[in-house]
């Protein structure tokens, strides 16, 4: 674990460098220390205090083949700019998302579909109102933090990230479902 952490924070510091306020990115890092739960490792990020934009955007640039975004909205141009940049590096990305906030003022889920990543909306009067993300499905991300500047900000919520077994297996499926699902004629 200590390993893992050390190469963790190796890298969190080389990216940080490029950008302004590293410091606080290593303490935030520090801050959450991972938990071992059976043969699972988790950890819990909380909004606003939490930089959850820069676990969010470690994840996804931390993807090595693909990623699987299953949101209510994304309203964030740090992520979806992170987003597109995994795209460029030629991750297979899907996103999947509201069809009604998908049209809303700031949304960038069509911004996304336009720069050519995989986009699907629901097209139901009922929201999708899911906010989890898969990585490479070897990690999990879910929990009640919707991707937007108001999360980061000012919003009490949060996320779990996971590489649980058994809960990437039941989220890949419901991705895989909803894909399917989703997909138009």
């Amino acid at each position: 674990d200590h390993r893992d952490l050390h190469l963790s924070l190796r890298r969190q510091r080389q990216m940080c460098i490029r950008d302004r306020g590293w410091l606080e990115k290593v303490v935030t890092t520090l801050a959450h220390e991972r938990q071992k739960s059976g043969d699972a490792t988790s950890e819990a990020w909380f909004s606003p205090k939490a930089n959850c934009v820069s676990r969010i955007n470690e994840l996804i640039r931390g993807a090595r083949k693909q990623i699987e975004i299953c949101v209510f909205t994304i309203t964030d141009d740090r992520i979806s700019d992170c987003i597109v940049d995994a795209h460029a590096r030629g991750i297979q990305g899907k996103v999947i998302s509201d069809d009604d906030k998908a049209t809303d003022l700031g949304s960038d889920v069509y911004n996304l579909k336009a720069r050519g990543v995989p986009v699907r909306t629901d097209s139901v009067p009922d929201h999708m109102h899911h906010k989890y993300a898969i990585f490479d499905r070897r990690l999990l991300l879910t929990g009640s933090y919707n991707w937007t500047r108001s999360a980061s900000k000012v919003n009490e919520d949060n996320f779990i990230v996971t590489d649980d077994a058994s809960l990437l297996q039941q989220f890949g499926r419901h991705f895989d479902q909803l894909w399917d699902e989703f997909a138009r004629d």
